[in-house]
């Protein structure tokens, strides 16, 4: 084995390490007395030991090699760390390199600061057990296990002199989310993208049992691993002698071959990326607690002791672990570390806890943006044009990409959906990235693509996260309802921009948007399992500080929200809208100021004037818009004295109190639009308590009605899809009838013909498989003609 340590560098690495792992026994367990200068008490200790040791040393011990080599070859390196657990081992790090103390100067480099870091960590008004947003230097909290691959190569995309080093935990790369994301190195390009390099760390163990990757054989991992398409380098024991050396010599030889395949070119063949497995003991020189040892066991995972004050000899194994670190070797009496160790760490920003990758905002530059009333549809006339608004969003992108091609900071991820989702204009600038054989029929791929295309939603997400997160942009286009797969990730995401937001030295990023199109009411050829707008309910549980939620109905207004979407910063933008041809009903200026009012009259779909209305009729959403639209023509042509004012909602959350929500509509406006007293029909793409619940505290809400999906769907025509929830025109038209006392007369009779042109409707499609023209080709006529 080479033995690329002198002496000297070997004890210095060791003894940082052991500096490292000192810190982390103490912010774990200490509360005072931090260099034990005074024999330990249960004074000195924490009530409640809260943290993991077990993944601990391990990364502490991966984080001083990677300082060695930033050090000797001046690399740009980033550290993203899958155990999230090991937030005391990172802290330390932090601390160590002494950014820690920059953003905080409260906890400083000496005895009083370190007492501080002990005491803070996992402690009512401190920091939590996991590398959270206020750890710098990640990009990754880590606490739900599975995305920090995703994450690395996000954020090497497009960085050609990162490299992005990835502790990967053999208990998260049981994830599903994780075994994916080893097909991430098919799209990294090594002429224009940075590195990552994967640290599969073997442990042995999760929280009570065995991990799949430390059992299996050797050989079987070997072979996975190659299969993913690797070149894996194994560093395995116990000793930290020899562990040293191996990690030392293993580090070097990776690095050399990451530089060597950036220089063969960028017709090169896809190389095998080089990573590494360290396999070392969970709780590495963690103590023997009754005769039981904790290091390379299960018991290592959390606290190796527990009931200091139940078990006396507790407090006193717990001091001879610490003291096992020869703190007094490694610390001043001053609580300062050696200036030989301090010097061990990279300096500036070269230190991985000040890479200005890790806070993203720092790096971020704004879009060149094209006007987006330049891509407006002419819409002389409401409901007077057709058009596919996600089509016209794309000519939108498509410029985007080209203003900005030479930047590099702009991508489009989706899972093999672009074209289908019709922001296929979008090929005209790019393609598809695709590291592999491109055959001839094959079209739109290409190695330099900027459309990030991978049949995982999870990947597609962790990837733009990864990218956000370094201070790019980008969109991510889905089905609306297989959105759901990244439930949890977006969850996690909305945490740490809650969390940032309130970091004083975190710098804004730009805001992660979902395109959701293919959406539920235009699902009717797949069919129910394709048929779900509840990712919006999903959405607004989290921060009205961080999540926006917009329905544009029409071509011209999604273009404004696009554009506003991908200007903002730190949010969590849910953008709905279909992809079919559909009637238009704002022209560019009327779409520009309904979107930024977020809700408005439609004066030209409204017959009360300026008179009181007797019932509102409400939308949200492209099919609802349309149905709402035909049945107030509806109620018009039967009801001409009918005083009716016609809402669209295009800012789902103005509907909110502004108590509760920066967009909601002030209350007295909202009473104005919404009246006191006077009924309110509402056509909601999504599921119906959802408007209840963001307008309950608002005076008009008991006379709220709510029509949208009631988890009602097959394969069935589009127009069908709308009557099995209730959401038709006719459905529509029939609720105004009922909530209208002034209509109380006639309600028989419009009820009986509702009934039949529904039961017209059931027949004609069980017969032809398709809607009925009067149907399928309805048009917005106005009122003039009707009266």
């Amino acid at each position: 084995m080479d033995k690329p340590l002198k002496a000297d560098e070997l004890a210095l690495i060791n003894a940082y390490w052991r500096a490292a792992n000192y810190l982390s026994v103490g912010q774990i367990c200490l509360r005072a007395n931090p260099l034990l200068s005074a024999p330990l008490t249960l004074d000195h200790v924490k009530a409640r030991l809260l943290g993991h040791w077990g993944t601990t040393p391990g990364l502490n011990f991966i984080y001083a090699h990677l300082n060695r080599l930033i050090r000797m070859q001046d690399a740009n390196v980033m550290l993203v760390t899958g155990p999230g657990h090991g937030g005391p081992g990172i802290v330390a790090n932090t601390y160590l390199e002494g950014t820690y103390s920059e953003v905080y100067p409260e906890i400083s480099t000496d005895l009083r600061g370190m007492e501080k870091l002990f005491r803070q960590f996992s402690w009512p008004g401190g920091i939590s057990s996991h590398v959270g947003a206020e750890v710098p230097g990640s990009i990754h909290e880590g606490g739900e296990l599975g995305y920090s691959l995703m994450h690395a190569y996000g954020a090497a995309f497009d960085n050609p002199d990162l490299i992005v080093a990835c502790v990967v935990g053999d208990g998260e790369a049981e994830t599903g989310a994780l075994a994916t994301s080893w097909h991430a190195n098919k799209f990294l390009n090594p002429a224009r993208d940075g590195a990552v390099l994967p640290i599969l760390h073997l442990n042995g163990y999760k929280i009570a049992s065995p991990t799949v990757l430390s059992r299996i054989r050797p050989d079987e991992l070997e072979a996975l691993l190659r299969g993913y398409g690797y070149a894996p380098m194994f560093v395995e024991g116990h000793e930290p002698e020899a562990m040293h050396q191996a990690m030392a010599a293993t580090l070097d030889k990776a690095y050399a071959e990451i530089r060597a395949i950036q220089a063969r070119g960028p017709d090169a063949p896809r190389p095998a990326w080089p990573m590494i497995v360290l396999r070392s003991p969970k709780g590495w020189t963690g103590p023997v607690v009754d005769g039981i040892a904790t290091e390379g066991s299960w018991r290592s995972h959390q606290v190796p002791l527990s009931g200091l004050a139940e078990t006396p000899g507790h407090l006193a194994i717990l001091e001879t672990w610490m003291k096992s670190y020869h703190a007094e070797e490694l610390f001043g009496a001053d609580g300062r570390l050696r200036p030989d160790l301090a010097a061990l760490a990279p300096t500036g920003t070269r230190r991985m806890s000040a890479n200005p990758h890790a806070n993203g905002g720092l790096l971020l530059a704004d879009l060149k943006l094209p006007a987006f009333a330049d891509y407006a549809l002419d819409v002389p006339v409401p409901g007077g044009t057709k058009g596919e608004a996600t089509k016209v969003s794309g000519a939108f992108l498509r410029d985007v990409l080209r203003s900005n091609e030479a930047a590099a900071n702009f991508r489009i991820f989706g899972p093999d959906e672009t074209e289908s989702n019709r922001l296929g204009p979008v090929f005209e600038a790019t393609n598809r990235v695709f590291m592999d054989e491109i055959a001839p029929a094959d079209l739109q791929l290409a190695r330099d693509g900027r459309v990030m295309e991978i049949l995982s939603e999870h990947m597609c997400q962790g990837w733009l996260e990864g990218y956000l997160l370094t201070g790019r942009h980008g969109l991510f286009s889905c089905y609306e309802a297989f959105i759901h797969i990244i439930d949890s990730m977006v969850n996690q995401h909305a945490k740490w921009l809650k969390v940032s937001k309130d970091v004083a030295w975190r710098k804004p990023i730009a805001s992660l948007n979902y395109l959701l199109t293919s959406h539920v009411w235009r699902q009717d050829h797949n069919g129910f399992s394709h048929q779900d707008p509840g990712f919006i309910d999903h959405v607004v549980n989290k921060k009205a500080s961080v999540v926006r939620v917009y329905l544009p109905p029409d071509a011209n207004t999604l273009l404004s929200v696009m554009d506003h979407c991908l200007r903002s910063r730190d949010y969590i933008n849910v953008i709905v809208a279909g992809k079919q041809p559909q009637a238009q009903w704002l022209d560019r200026d009327a779409a520009v100021g309904h979107c930024r009012r977020g809700l408005g009259v439609w004066e030209w779909a409204s017959t009360s004037g300026t008179d009181a209305p007797e019932v509102v009729v409400a939308c949200a959403g492209d099919v609802p818009t349309l149905e709402a639209l035909a049945a107030t023509q509806l109620l018009v042509e039967h009801f001409p004295a009918l005083k009716l004012r016609f809402v669209n909602v295009v800012d789902l959350l103005a509907l909110q109190a502004p108590s509760q929500h920066p967009h909601g509509l002030d209350d007295r406006v909202f009473d104005e639009m919404f009246p006191p007293g006077v009924p309110v029909v509402f056509a909601y793409h999504g599921y119906p308590a959802l408007i209840h619940r963001l307008t309950y505290r608002r005076r008009n809400h008991d006379n709220f009605h709510v029509h949208g999906y009631r988890e009602e769907g097959t394969t069935t025509t589009p127009f069908d899809m709308t009557v099995l929830n209730e959401l038709d025109r006719f459905h529509l038209a029939l609720a105004v009838v009922n909530s209208v006392p002034q209509l109380a007369d006639k309600r028989d009779a419009f009820a009986g013909f509702v009934a039949g042109k529904l039961a017209v409707h059931k027949a004609y499609i069980e017969e032809h498989g398709d809607d009925l023209p009067e149907i399928r080709d309805w048009t917005w006529q106005g009122f003039t003609a009707l009266r």
